[in-house]
């Protein structure tokens, strides 16, 4: 695993280099507690994963630009905005292994900073000319929005079925997946077939991104993770884990499970039960091949384009996906 996300960032040094002298550059000239409140978490170790995928997405479709590490800040910036905003809705306490912003600032300033990001990121989708990505962009926050939404409404209801899930984190996370992707073919002027290809590569990678990271849930460190272990369930956050689980238990150990979930104050004793549970039924064994299946199509759906060393990246980071410990 280490050996892989070493080889990804040799690969992709200077782009991330580029893409930090970026963020930095359009926020210099805003207001100094606007750049530093946005910089606790932009700058506080994010993999930048989702600006990249737009700039490696444009040159697989052969930009000819020198815009594209500006355009990618869209994606960091709009990420970043939702962070603040979730962090306060969720009564998070870390984030990346520090304290939340609103923890630091108040959670009116955190919350005007990520609309400020939100129109950032906007406005810089405006100075690329191109309608379509500022369509994409407006479709992404409007889509996340709902999916937290939806997300909130079931906040520690035990019957979610996996098939709300699948449509929560197509909302919250795959649409910013696809929506960086598809806008790195667009600044190219790509053909349909290969926009096509770059949207459902992004697709799959972010539910296989999503699930790999509700497992990190109930199988990584606090240390490790930067935010607390559990912090899903004890947000009243269901996930699939749980979801399939819940489903294959019998219904005494759907009985302890249940009081699990819907407790308000969750040991560590009743947290490593429930872990067992879902090692008995399944739950961690399955959604990690469903996130493998995700993993699949995503490397499948860029097969159209030609062997090169941006093609090998973007393989590289599907399969980075599901092996992560962060």
């Amino acid at each position: 695993m280490s050996d892989l996300k070493y080889k990804i960032l040799a690969m992709v040094k200077n782009d991330l280099a580029d893409i930090e002298v970026s963020l930095k550059q359009n926020l210099n000239s805003y207001l100094d507690l606007v750049s530093q409140i946005a910089g606790h978490i932009l700058f506080s170790g994010g993999k930048r994963l989702r600006p990249l995928l737009m700039i490696l997405s444009a040159r697989i479709c052969n930009y000819k630009g020198s815009y594209d590490k500006t355009f990618s800040t869209i994606f960091e910036y709009l990420h970043t905005a939702t962070l603040l905003h979730d962090d306060l809705v969720d009564g998070a306490t870390l984030r990346r292994g520090k304290p939340v912003a609103h923890s630091i600032y108040g959670n009116s300033t955190a919350v005007l900073v990520g609309d400020f990001l939100l129109a950032r990121s906007l406005s810089i989708a405006a100075e690329t000319g191109r309608p379509e990505v500022i369509k994409t962009i407006a479709n992404i926050t409007q889509q996340m929005s709902q999916g937290e939404i939806h997300q909130l409404a079931r906040i520690g209801e035990s019957d979610l079925s996996e098939e709300e899930y699948m449509e929560i984190i197509r909302r919250k996370t795959a649409v910013l997946f696809h929506g960086a992707c598809r806008s790195g073919a667009l600044i190219a002027d790509a053909p349909k077939e290969k926009e096509e290809a770059v949207s459902d590569y992004g697709f799959n990678l972010g539910i296989a991104f999503q699930m790999a990271d509700d497992l990190l849930d109930y199988t990584s460190k606090t240390m490790v993770l930067g935010k607390e272990i559990g912090a899903d369930l004890r947000e009243g956050k269901l996930t699939l884990p749980v979801i399939y689980s819940l489903k294959e238990a019998s219904p005494e150990d759907q009985i302890v499970m249940k009081k699990i979930i819907k407790s308000k104050d969750l040991s560590a004793y009743d947290f490593e039960m429930l872990i067992e549970l879902l090692r008995k039924y399944g739950g961690l064994a399955y959604t990690e091949k469903l996130s493998a299946e995700y993993v699949k199509k995503a490397k499948d759906a860029i097969s159209i384009f030609d062997p090169s060393k941006t093609k090998e990246i973007l393989l590289n980071i599907a399969d980075y996906a599901l092996v992560r410990k962060v």
